[in-house]
C-alpha cells in the first residue's frame, strides 16, 4: 500500500491534470479508513475526467458518511457513464442496497456476475437482492451455486435458512450439521448455529435452543456487553423528558411521516407492509435519519449514535431544526410524488419524544407483542452482529430486562405525550385483521382501503428477517412459539411474572 501511495503522489506531482493519481491516492486513503481525506481526492479526480469507476467509489464514500442523497446521485451517474466493469457494478449495487433500492441494485449485480461468475461475493450480493424482492427461486439458485464452490460459506447457509420456511421433507439440517463440524473461519460457527436453530425451529425441534444458547453465549463474550449500558440510555431518556419540557420551540408542521417502532421481531415489518399497501403511502425502510439528526445536532464527540451524553445534550435542540435535519437526511428515500412515507426503524421508540416535538403531525405506531414471544424472537434472531442497538439480544435475561425497560418507556411516553403513540397488539392484529387495520389507518389519518388487507401481495422489497412471513396472508403461526422451549425459558418467565407481566 505504501508503494502505491508513493506512486500516486509522484503521478500527481508530474501530471497534475491526470485524474489517475488523485483517484489512486483517494482509494488508498479510503482503504486506510481515512474517509474524510479520501473524499476530496476522489472529487479532484472527477474534476479532471469523469469515469463510472470514480463515481462508484465516490458513492461508496458518501454512503459511509451518511450523505445518502449525494451517494444516490453519484451511483446513478456511475451507471449512466457505463459500461462499468464487474467491480464497479458490484460497488454501485452495494450503494443502492444501502439506500434501500434493492430492485435497482439487481441490474448492476447481474452485470457483475455475468462478467465474473467466479466471484462468489458478487453472486452473494445478487442472491440477497433477489431474496429481498421476492425472487426466492433465483436467490436459492445463486446461493446453491456458491455452496457448490465453497460448502462452508456460513453467510450463505444462514441466508438459505431465512429464505423460506423449512419442512420435514425439505430442509438443510444434515448439511448444516456437517458444515458446523467443519467450521473454522471466525464467525462461521455463530452463523451456522443460527441457521440450524432457525431450521430446527421451523420443524418444532427443541434442539434449536441448544444451538442458540451456545452461539449467543460465545458472541456476548466477544461483545463485552453489560445490560447497564442500555439501562443508562433508558434512564437518560426518562430523565430528559421528565424534568421540564425538552426541545423548546415549534416543530415542522405539515410534514407527516409515519414512524413504525417497537422491539424488533414484533410485527413492525407486517405493519409496514399493511400501511405501504395503501395507495397514498410508501415505505422508506429502516432509516437512521432520526438517530443521525439527533446525534449531529447534539454535537457530542462520542463515537456511538445514542448514549447518555448525546441524549442529555439533545435538550437544547430546536424541534424545527431537528425536523428539518431529519427531512434532509431522509429526503433521498422519499419520492417527490409520495404523499406519506413510513420510517420503520424499530429503535425509534427511543426517540418518540424527539419525534413528537419535531413533527407535531407525525403518526407513531408501536408494535406490542406478548412478552415471552418478544424475548424468544429477539434471542433467536441474528441481528447485525456488531450493532449496539441489539447487543442485549444474546442473553435471555438481558433480553428480558430490556423488554421490561422498553415496556416502562412506552408507559412513560403515554404519560408525556398522551395519544401520540398507537400501541398496537400483534396478537390483536392477527385475531382481528380488519378491525385493527381500520384502527391503524385511522391513527395515521388515512382513508380505508381494502388493499391493506392484502398486504402479502405487496411487491415492494423486504430487507428484514420477516421477508418470507410477510409474503403470506396473516396467520397466527408466530403466536406462542416460545412454548416449544417452555421448560428452558422458565427462569425468564418466572422473572417476568415477578415483575408483574402477564406470561400466560
Amino acid at each position: 500500500m505504501h508503494g502505491a501511495t508513493a506512486a500516486a503522489r509522484t503521478l500527481i506531482d508530474t501530471e497534475p491534470n491526470n485524474p489517475e493519481g488523485y483517484f489512486l491516492l483517494g482509494i488508498a486513503a479510503a482503504e486506510a479508513g481515512q474517509v474524510a481525506k479520501a473524499l476530496p481526492l476522489l472529487q479532484a479526480a472527477i474534476a479532471r475526467g469523469e469515469t463510472s469507476e470514480q463515481f462508484a467509489h465516490l458513492a461508496k464514500l458518501l454512503i459511509m458518511m451518511h450523505r445518502d442523497g449525494e451517494a444516490g446521485d453519484a451511483a446513478r451517474k456511475a451507471l449512466a457513464l457505463g459500461p462499468p466493469d464487474a467491480l464497479t457494478n458490484d460497488t454501485i449495487g452495494c450503494v443502492l442496497v444501502r439506500l434501500g433500492d434493492h430492485q435497482g441494485a439487481q441490474q448492476p449485480f447481474e452485470a457483475a456476475v455475468a462478467e465474473r461468475p467466479d466471484r462468489l461475493d458478487y453472486r452473494y450480493n445478487l442472491a440477497a437482492a433477489y431474496g429481498f424482492t421476492g425472487r426466492v427461486d433465483d436467490a436459492r439458485s445463486h446461493y446453491e451455486a456458491i455452496l457448490a464452490a465453497d460448502p462452508g460459506d456460513a453467510r450463505v447457509h444462514y441466508a438459505l435458512a431465512l429464505l423460506s420456511r423449512q419442512t420435514p421433507q425439505e430442509n438443510h439440517v444434515a448439511r448444516l450439521e456437517t458444515a458446523l463440524g467443519a467450521a473454522q473461519r471466525p464467525g462461521d460457527a455463530l452463523r451456522i448455529r443460527y441457521a440450524l436453530a432457525k431450521e430446527l425451529e421451523d420443524l418444532s425441534d427443541p434442539r434449536a435452543f441448544d444451538h442458540l444458547s451456545r452461539a449467543n453465549e460465545t458472541h456476548k463474550q466477544s461483545l463485552r456487553y453489560e445490560f447497564a449500558q442500555d439501562e443508562a440510555i433508558f434512564d437518560a431518556i426518562e430523565g430528559l423528558f421528565s424534568h421540564g419540557p425538552a426541545l423548546q420551540g415549534e416543530g415542522v408542521s405539515g410534514s407527516a411521516p409515519i414512524f413504525v417502532v417497537g422491539m424488533p421481531r414484533t410485527g413492525t415489518t407486517l405493519v409496514d407492509r399493511i400501511l405501504s399497501s395503501h395507495p397514498d403511502v410508501m415505505s422508506a425502510g429502516e432509516l437512521q435519519a432520526m438517530p443521525l439528526a439527533v446525534k449531529r445536532l447534539a454535537a457530542t464527540r462520542s463515537r456511538t449514535i445514542i448514549d447518555p451524553e448525546t441524549i442529555a445534550a439533545s435538550r437544547d435542540i430546536d424541534p424545527a431544526a431537528l425536523g428539518e435535519a431529519y427531512l434532509a437526511q431522509a429526503s433521498h428515500h422519499r419520492p417527490a410524488d409520495a404523499k406519506r412515507v413510513i420510517d420503520k426503524l424499530p429503535a425509534n421508540f427511543l426517540y418518540a419524544g424527539h419525534i413528537a416535538r419535531a413533527f407535531p403531525d407525525a403518526a407513531i405506531v408501536c408494535l406490542r407483542r406478548g412478552a415471552m414471544d418478544t424475548i424468544w424472537s429477539n434471542y433467536k434472531n441474528l441481528f447485525a452482529s456488531q450493532s449496539a442497538y441489539y447487543a442485549y439480544s444474546y442473553d435471555l435475561m438481558d433480553t428480558a430486562r430490556y423488554y421490561a425497560r422498553f415496556d416502562r418507556l412506552m408507559h412513560f411516553w403515554e404519560e408525556q405525550i398522551p395519544g401520540r403513540v398507537l400501541q398496537l397488539s400483534y396478537e390483536g392484529l392477527v385475531a382481528d385483521q380488519e378491525g385493527q387495520t381500520r384502527r391503524l389507518l385511522d391513527h395515521c389519518g388515512l382513508e380505508w382501503d381494502e388493499a391493506c388487507l392484502s398486504f402479502h401481495e405487496n411487491s415492494a422489497a423486504v430487507a428484514t428477517p420477516s421477508a418470507a412471513q410477510v409474503r403470506r396472508p396473516i396467520n397466527a403461526d408466530g403466536v406462542g412459539k416460545w412454548r416449544t422451549h417452555e421448560a428452558k425459558l422458565a427462569p425468564v418467565r418466572d422473572w417476568l411474572a415477578g415483575q408483574g407481566f402477564d406470561v400466560t
